[in-house]
């Protein structure tokens, strides 16, 4: 992933770690994104929340509807990539435990 790494993408990075809000998020990526995009995008974390639940991928596929493919590619992100979704779950988990 290291190709990914250009001006432009942090530029993008930049801009969504200046947006305060959930909604300011919501205006940002219905502008950016399509609908379809921002599902496929949402479906794939709630993957890696249920994988990191220890949730089957037949519970998974039922659940989110994502392929098999997806669900594996997914997991191999979790287990194997850089730590991303690791990252992301883990500070969402100390979130609502805050609360």
């Amino acid at each position: 992933m290291k190709d990914l790494h250009s001006p432009s993408m942090d530029r993008l990075f930049r801009s969504i770690l200046k947006l305060e809000n959930t909604e300011e998020c919501y205006l940002f990526f219905e502008d950016l994104c399509t609908i379809k995009e921002l599902q496929d995008m949402a479906k794939r974390l709630e993957t890696a929340v249920l994988l990191s639940r220890g949730e089957s991928y037949q519970t998974i596929s039922e659940r989110t509807g994502v392929s098999a493919a997806t669900i594996s590619r997914v997991s191999k992100c979790l287990n194997y990539g850089d730590g991303g979704y690791r990252r992301a779950l883990d500070r969402l988990k100390e979130e609502e435990d805050g609360r």
